[in-house]
Order: structure tokens, then C-alpha cells, then sequence
């Protein structure tokens, strides 16, 4: 079994990990990506191959971990490979999407008739801790379900397509909606002088999460067009999308001060709640 990864950063990298340690062969390109990115692949033991329809020639499955604002683009990337290969090979999305991108991805690939997997990834890459779960739905599932996972639990769900998807639109609304919500809470205290006395509230109800501040920061600007995609999917829900589009603005807001700054490898997970906060003044407004 050969598998592609398509945008192979820290996730993608982690669960190319993971099917080459079942015994996958597994291959990517890194043409065009950062030397962080090429770090990451040489460190999971992914074999580079040089450009996207060299990936697409050999591979049975291309699994593609982009941003979520990038997912489109990977779609008209691959279908233009398979139409210049003549090869078909089936993709699995595991993008943070709204149901309506994925739609719209489907309608991209089937011009050069791909098919297409939606799936969705809850939990660090597995390099990181294993135990993740990536969720897949549509009528080809099981054929990524099937793969040689190791330390990752592959759940199939039900008919139709998009479900992954929604789910994961769900759950990130949860996690990445208290960590931003946990930030701006920090940041407001801390202007009032009341940082010590809020945490001690929030370490008493069980609330003091301050360790995910600082490495989400280094995330922040992934997270922007996810909290778009969320607002989006729950406007398609009959639900306001304000909630969310505000949590973009938190995101982009936080991409913009020195905390962000590195990636989230190179976080200093030793950081006091006060320095958090320090590092959390915007460059913007300093």
C-alpha cells in the first residue's frame, strides 16, 4: 500500500508516521514547503517524491492535511495532477471544513473524476501522543478506515458525506472556542490586576487550562479560517455565525503578538500565567 501526503506539516507528518509504522509506504513532496515542513517529513520517515503528479502517479490514497483555508487550492492541485497524470487515486480530506466546503472540494475533484473521503482529525498528531481519532464519512470510508493504522483510532460514520466534517466543526467550536475564550479572559484580567485572583477562581473550578495558551498562540493564524469555516457551518445549522466570526477576529488578534511568534515545537511550555500574558500584548497596539 503506497499513501501520499499532501501538505505533510505537523499533523500530516504524524499520521504519515503512523501508517509507516503499519507498513505503509509512505510518500510525499515537498516542493514549495518551509524547511520546518521538511524537517517534519524527514523526522516521520516520509520518502519525498518530487512534485504532486509524482505523488499522484504512485500513490492508491492521498490523504490531504492543509489549512482549512488552503483546502480548495489542494483540490484544484490534485485534480490538475490527476488530469495530467490520467491517474486516479482516492483522496481523503481531513481539513477542519465547514459541510459546505467539502461540497464545494467535491465538485472540484469529480471535474478530473476523483472521489473523495471526508474525514476529520480530534487530538494531537500521534508523534506528539498517540490515542488520536480521525473521523471518516462517505461512501468510500472504509477504504481509509482500512489502512494500516497504528496509534490513531480510525472511526467510520454514517452515510453521507460532510459528517466528519460536522463533527469536527462541533468539537472545535468546544476546544478551540475555550482556548481562545480562556485567552481573552487572561488578557482582560491581567489589565484590571486581577490575573492571580481570576486564575485562583478557575484553578478551583477545575478551569486552569493555561498551559494550551501558549502553543495555541503559535497556532493562531491556522486558526483564523477555522473559525470561519465553523461560523459558517453553524449559519447552515440556522445558528448565528457572529459567535465565531468574533473568534476569528480573537485569533488574528493573537497572531499578531509576540506569543505567536515560533512554532509550536519550539513553545516554552514553562512559562508563568504573567509572562503568558506579557507576550500577549499585541504588536499592534504596543
Amino acid at each position: 500500500m503506497v499513501v501520499g501526503i499532501f501538505s505533510p506539516g505537523s499533523m500530516g507528518s504524524g499520521l504519515g508516521w503512523a501508517l509507516r509504522d503499519g507498513g505503509a509506504r509512505v510518500i510525499t513532496t515537498l516542493q514549495g514547503r518551509s524547511p520546518r515542513t521538511a524537517g517534519l517529513a524527514n523526522k516521520a520517515g516520509l520518502e519525498p517524491v518530487p512534485t504532486v503528479d509524482d505523488m499522484m502517479r504512485e500513490a492508491a490514497v492521498v490523504l490531504v492535511v492543509t489549512p482549512p483555508g488552503a483546502a480548495l487550492d489542494a483540490a484544484a492541485s490534485l485534480a490538475a495532477a490527476a488530469d495530467r497524470t490520467g491517474t486516479r487515486p482516492l483522496i481523503a480530506d481531513l481539513n477542519a471544513i465547514a459541510p459546505s466546503t467539502v461540497d464545494a472540494m467535491v465538485a472540484v475533484l469529480a471535474v478530473a473524476g476523483l472521489d473523495l473521503v471526508d474525514g476529520s482529525v480530534s487530538g494531537p498528531p500521534p508523534t506528539l501522543r498517540p490515542g488520536a481519532r480521525v473521523y471518516l464519512s462517505g461512501p468510500r470510508a472504509n477504504e481509509v478506515a482500512a489502512l494500516p493504522w497504528r496509534h490513531v483510532e480510525p472511526i467510520v460514520l454514517a452515510r453521507p458525506l460532510g459528517r466528519a466534517s460536522a463533527l469536527k466543526m462541533s468539537t472545535a467550536s468546544v476546544y478551540k472556542g475555550l482556548n481562545g475564550l480562556l485567552t481573552q479572559a487572561l488578557r482582560a484580567a491581567a489589565h484590571y490586576g486581577v490575573l492571580d485572583e481570576v486564575l485562583a477562581d478557575l484553578r478551583a473550578n477545575g478551569l486552569d487550562h493555561v498551559g494550551g495558551v501558549a502553543p495555541g498562540a503559535t497556532k493562531a493564524h491556522r486558526y483564523v479560517p477555522e473559525m470561519r469555516e465553523i461560523a459558517v457551518a453553524q449559519q447552515a445549522a440556522g445558528l448565528s455565525p457572529s459567535l465565531f466570526q468574533a473568534f476569528a477576529e480573537v485569533y488574528a488578534d493573537i497572531a499578531r503578538t509576540p506569543l505567536a511568534e515560533g512554532d509550536p515545537e519550539s513553545t516554552d511550555r514553562t512559562l508563568s500565567p504573567a509572562e503568558i500574558v506579557r507576550r500577549l500584548t499585541s504588536t499592534a497596539q504596543s
